[in-house]
């Protein structure tokens, strides 16, 4: 039971780790490429409202018995329209986006940071504490800087975002790796 145990958490903590080093990747691709990423980012997010506004269509129709069918249909259509808006007219779609990014990397960082505090008995607890200040940070980065710096802030921000996560994915499953080693050295001296 102990040896699955120990399997199981070894599986775990190396799949973190490789997760840690492709975020850590995508991140320093992201950031090499601003202008490229932003726009990735801006397209992704149309894609997302309109594929959303589609199943909410046919969840409309699907459920028009039940009622509510018209505002259900409404709302579908509102999603589909706002990712071809994003389409179509991109520079408004990053601009927009970037406020939302902003917000989002501040709330994002107020949560880290509590995360962190929450997690402060462990061992290990401050690469989380890193990973919401910089999150924090960024997101002020881009309300300070708005609107000047939108085509390539959006992209160099969520590639820093991405990068810091993946390192702080990294440092976390090293740290597990040696809190394991020694547990493993404890155990076969005792």
């Amino acid at each position: 039971m102990v040896s699955n145990t120990s399997v199981d958490v070894k599986q775990v903590r190396d799949r973190s780790l490789w997760t840690g080093v492709v975020l850590t990747i995508l991140g320093v691709a992201a950031i090499a490429l601003p202008i490229v990423s932003t726009l990735f980012v801006e397209t992704w997010v149309a894609v997302i409202l309109a594929s959303a506004g589609a199943a909410k269509l046919v969840y409309a129709y699907q459920t028009r018995d039940k009622g509510g069918t018209l505002w259900k249909a409404l709302l579908g259509v509102l999603y589909i329209a706002t990712g071809i808006m994003l389409f179509v007219n991109p520079r408004s779609g990053v601009l927009t986006l970037t406020l939302l990014l902003g917000s989002f990397l501040l709330t994002e960082g107020v949560f880290e940071l509590i995360l962190a505090f929450r997690l402060r008995p462990q061992q290990n607890w401050t690469w989380a504490l890193g990973n919401g200040i910089i999150t924090l940070i960024l997101g002020a980065m881009i309300w300070f800087q708005f609107p000047f710096n939108a085509p390539w802030l959006l992209g160099t921000l969520v590639g820093a975002s991405i990068l810091f996560t993946g390192i702080s994915r990294i440092g976390l499953s090293l740290k597990t790796r040696e809190f394991s080693e020694r547990e493993s050295e404890s155990a076969a001296s005792a």
